[in-house]
């Protein structure tokens, strides 16, 4: 290292990289560090008490992938049930034998929430102050913050409003909150919603309750397929594991892209091609009120149907579907504006999540806060004018674990160039006069996200400033393109009083 160079050090900070979460983005980060920088530390806070996240957090009837395991699991880690489509106990093993097998879990402090976090540019490290479970905070510094912290409010759920809540006899439910021991075998059921969530519970509850009626004010646009990937489970007997994995994650992100692309393209053939198949799989039971969205395939996400279960259930008489509007609750269920009257013993209000960005967690430079809603996404990864940041922000439409493979990677890559360079901090540098066009990456109208889009990043329409929504292109794009494009600018760390003026200047 040259005598112009700084001296900077792991151990001026406590890790050289704090990663927040230990689900699946957590995981995957630590994993990719363990191979592709191995010279670096790490750390990974986890507010519960265990790892897996999403998958430990939810714990509804029949809780399971709403992508195939082959590209909801890793990159490097091949899937080997035999179900493509898994159980939340399946991912939950999948993600601990990981942690167990590359040495992640003694990296990880559990029951610890990041309440904060503030770069000290002067020191070229972030201050971030954790609550343990007995409430006291604690403080540790590390030289990255990389988020792995999901994207919805792990304390409160989206609660739809309904009338005479408070007159209802029987039990309501979040599924976020799902109670231990809810009994419903012989109860009436009724499930607000017609979400991924909503599709599963469904014929999961369908099993033991006298009746589960989906009670929806949109239908839905519904995929089927086997849950189990037979074409995966034929190239298992024959090649080993990591090449048959790889062979399936490759046709699994082919076909979903061309899918994807051939409802924006052609939404009319994709309609009448799932119409068709929903016809087939109801028979006399199809009812096109239910089954007709009224916006057009991948305008939201779809919802997958694994084995036809809900269809089944639907056939078998056990479940039903209703498409109305709520008056109000009452004593003994749910008055529809239609005038009818749904009996219920169990409501599940499976109405969506509340996103929320960075985890809740006040992320500040020199003590000026960040607000993610004026900066710009730096190749789905970091953001404008922030050094030394990283965060996972899924597929909407593929695996959320794509991106969080290309971010882990991406970042290390930088981690690396930044080492060779004897550089301490990185920020990708976006002047205050920089006339980028403002693109709508999140051109869906699910609910959840239209009722967050005041908290999102921007996005433009120049591949280096967006959350792009293609993994073909992306996975390419994010290897190929060199690190330094002359915009993510390494230096070392500067007085704050120098950042501060940078900063004001950029807003």
């Amino acid at each position: 290292m040259g005598a112009e160079q700084s001296t900077f050090t792991a151990s001026k900070a406590d890790t050289d990289v704090l990663i927040v979460g230990a689900g699946i983005s957590g995981i995957g980060m630590a994993a990719h560090m363990k191979m592709l920088c191995p010279d670096r530390s790490f750390a990974i806070v986890e507010r519960r008490s265990q790892i897996g996240g999403t998958w430990d957090l939810f714990r509804y009837p029949g809780v399971r992938s709403d992508s195939d395991m082959h590209t909801l699991g890793f990159v490097f880690e091949p899937w080997k049930h035999e179900k493509s489509i898994a159980d939340g106990p399946s991912i939950l093993d999948y993600l601990n034998r990981i942690a167990d097998e590359r040495d992640i879990r003694r990296h990880i402090r559990f029951d610890s929430k990041v309440v904060s976090a503030d770069f000290d540019s002067a020191a070229g490290y972030w201050v971030v102050t954790l609550e343990g479970k007995d409430g006291q905070r604690s403080r540790v510094t590390a030289g990255w913050l990389y988020l792995g912290s999901g994207y919805y409010d792990y304390d409160k759920p989206y609660e739809a409003h309904f009338d005479g809540r408070e007159d209802f006899k029987g039990e309501i439910v979040h599924p976020q909150f799902w109670p231990e021991n809810l009994d419903y075998t012989g109860k009436q059921v009724v499930v607000i919603g017609s979400g991924a969530t909503a599709v599963t519970i469904v014929p999961s509850m369908a099993d033991k309750a006298a009746h589960v009626t989906m009670l929806q004010r949109t239908p839905t646009w519904y995929v089927t397929r086997p849950a189990k990937d037979a074409i995966a489970n034929f190239l298992r007997k024959f090649l080993p594991e990591e090449t048959a994995y790889r062979i399936t994650r490759f046709k699994n992100v082919k076909l979903q892209n061309l899918f994807f692309k051939r409802a924006r393209t052609r939404p009319d053939k994709v309609a009448a091609f799932l119409t068709k198949r929903l016809k087939s799989l109801l028979g006399d039971k199809y009812d096109e009120k239910a089954f007709t969205p009224p916006y057009n395939p991948w305008e939201q996400r779809l919802c997958l149907v694994p084995d036809a279960d809900l269809f089944e259930a639907i056939k078998a008489g056990k479940a039903s579907v209703v498409t109305d509007r709520i008056e109000r609750f009452d004593a003994t269920g749910i008055q529809l504006q239609s005038g009818k009257h749904l009996d219920a013993d169990v409501i599940v209000t499976a109405t969506g999540l509340k996103m929320v960005m960075a985890g809740k967690i006040a992320i500040s430079v020199d003590g000026l806060p960040v607000d993610f809603a004026d900066r710009y996404y730096y190749k789905g990864a970091m953001f404008s004018n922030v050094p030394n940041l990283a965060a996972v922000f899924g597929y909407l439409n593929a695996s959320w674990t794509l991106r969080a493979d290309i971010n882990a990677r991406y970042i290390c890559d930088v981690l690396n160039a930044m080492k060779s360079r004897g550089m301490e901090v990185a920020v990708p540098k976006l002047a205050p006069n920089h006339h980028l066009d403002e693109d709508n990456i999140y051109d869906f109208s699910s609910g959840y996200i239209e009722r967050a889009r005041h908290l999102l990043p921007k996005s433009a329409s120049d591949m280096r400033w967006r959350l792009n929504q293609d993994y073909v292109r992306d996975v390419t794009w994010m290897r190929d393109d060199p690190i330094e494009d002359g915009v993510l600018q390494f230096s070392h760390p500067r007085p704050a009083t120098a950042h501060k003026a940078h900063m004001a200047a950029a807003e």
